[in-house]
């Protein structure tokens, strides 16, 4: 007897089912300089994105990427991606195109210094010579505080200690992200009265500058006491939030039921769509089947609509050894992405690297994706249907076909020969005698009878758009 999901699932197979939820794309213009991103403000404009997610806006040091999450001082804008006044003048120029920015922000931790000094003082005497001996620079560079004294001392970290029992919450939350033999970790901020008010006087200031909404680094490991204490509502009141928590699937799947279910249950942000990212892995993967696309919400492997942030690839899965196996073929992420731009629901983010030559292990795969030629047609699809609502009409082990009310129609084909389907142009409403242009081609098709037969060829997709 087959569950009572699979059920349900199979019934909405053969059923079909119908949503609209509306979403902006946003660019992930990660490692990218302030002054980069600036220069290309009307080109993302004219592009279709809506929002740029940057890399965190702080005090920091080291040209390595990884460096841009280990914060120094929160209370000035000054790294090797830019400063305060580039991030300023990033900010307003977004604007004026009507673009915003997010900004990811670090909250979690204090970058890990043993290997030049013992004490947990932020961000340490030799900065604060820095600060005094260019006083007028940082007085320009400066969010807030008094940049005469420490921020942070060894009262504002909770005790040394690797995290050693990934699976416990409370060691994940309370012990040290540490690398290999010998690394004591990055000093892991406890949530007294002090560090909440030193890190809501940050985000008020981002929130000051301009920017549209806060992307919570290293969530996963940081208390839902600490969350609610500085994500406030007055914080995040017209902003958009969400975190990243990595998980191996969805409902069942014991990352997610420990450490992403509650963040969603106890929040309102969003989140990285790992569970439909699992399943987008699995339907592409050789003995995969694009039917377990067909509607993974339905069965718990993605998240709510409103709330998902969609993707293909994210910033930590290139750049970590440990995450380098979830790499999509190249066409298959072009497929993927056809499918996270096509469909209805989720925010979609795609994502694009300015990485330095000695830590691009791929030869600048991800650096210009955000202007590809494919790209912005797929980015004009998806805001053209912005709105209009998502109809299943088949899936098997090879090929997605979906619509997008009348406008609108999807096909993916992830094998190695071309796929025909016949569709009833009657059940699933197509308007007649107008074309249907497909973006990524010369394609056409014109609707005459009630059962039109449509061909997506191999390893190929379409998206129609009349």
């Amino acid at each position: 007897m087959k569950p009572s999901y699979l059920i349900a699932y199979a019934a909405l197979i053969s059923a079909g089912f119908t949503t609209s939820v509306q979403a902006d794309a946003i660019l992930h213009a990660f490692n990218w300089k302030y002054s980069d991103v600036t220069a290309n403000a009307e080109h993302i404009a004219a592009a279709g994105y809506k929002n740029v997610l940057v890399s965190p806006a702080m005090k920091s040091s080291g040209y390595e990427w990884w460096a841009r999450y280990q914060p120094q001082d929160l209370r000035v804008i000054d790294s090797p991606i830019g400063n305060k006044t580039d991030f300023k003048t990033m900010v307003n120029t977004l604007r004026s195109y009507g673009v915003g920015v997010y900004a990811d922000v670090v909250l979690n931790h204090m970058a890990n210094e043993t290997w030049k000094r013992s004490d947990l003082n932020y961000p340490g005497s030799e900065i604060l010579t820095n600060y005094a001996n260019q006083a007028s620079y940082y007085q320009q560079q400066t969010l807030f505080g008094d940049l005469t004294q420490n921020l942070f001392s060894a009262h504002d970290f909770h005790p040394e200690g690797c995290i050693t029992d990934w699976s416990n919450p409370g060691h994940v939350q309370y012990w040290r992200l540490c690398g290999g033999p010998g690394d004591r970790g990055l000093p892991d901020l406890a949530a007294n009265h002090w560090v909440l008010e030193q890190q809501k006087a940050y985000l008020r200031a981002l929130k000051q500058i301009g920017i549209s909404g806060f992307r919570i680094d290293a969530v996963k490991h940081m208390s839902q006491y600490h969350i609610d204490q500085v994500f406030t509502p007055d914080i995040i009141a017209d902003m958009y939030v969400f975190g990243e928590v990595i998980t191996s699937g969805g409902l069942g799947d014991a990352t997610y039921d420990a450490f992403l279910a509650p963040y969603l249950n106890n929040t309102n942000h969003a989140a990285y769509d790992f569970p439909l990212f699992a399943s987008i892995r699995a339907a592409f993967s050789y003995q995969g089947s694009m039917t377990l696309l067909h509607d993974p919400h339905a069965y718990g492997q993605a998240l709510d609509h409103a709330r998902a942030i969609t993707f293909t690839i994210t910033h930590d899965i290139p750049t970590n050894d440990g995450f380098r196996y979830q790499i999509l073929d190249p066409k298959d992420e072009q497929l993927a992405y056809t499918y996270i731009l096509g469909k209805d629901g989720g925010t979609p983010l795609i994502y694009s690297d300015a990485l330095a030559a000695n830590e691009d292990r791929d030869n600048g795969r991800w650096a210009n994706v955000w202007n590809q030629p494919t790209m912005l047609q797929m980015l004009r699809f998806h805001n053209a249907m912005q709105g209009q609502s998502m109809t299943m009409i088949h899936s098997d082990q090879c090929l997605l076909v979906f619509k997008r009310g009348k406008q609108g129609v999807v096909g993916i084909n992830k094998c190695g020969e071309a796929k025909p389907i016949t569709i009833d142009t009657y059940q699933h409403e197509f308007n007649w005698y107008r074309p249907y242009q497909d973006v990524l081609s010369d394609d056409e098709f014109i609707v005459n009878n009630r059962y039109h037969m449509l061909s997506i060829p191999a390893r190929s997709a379409r998206m129609w758009m009349q």
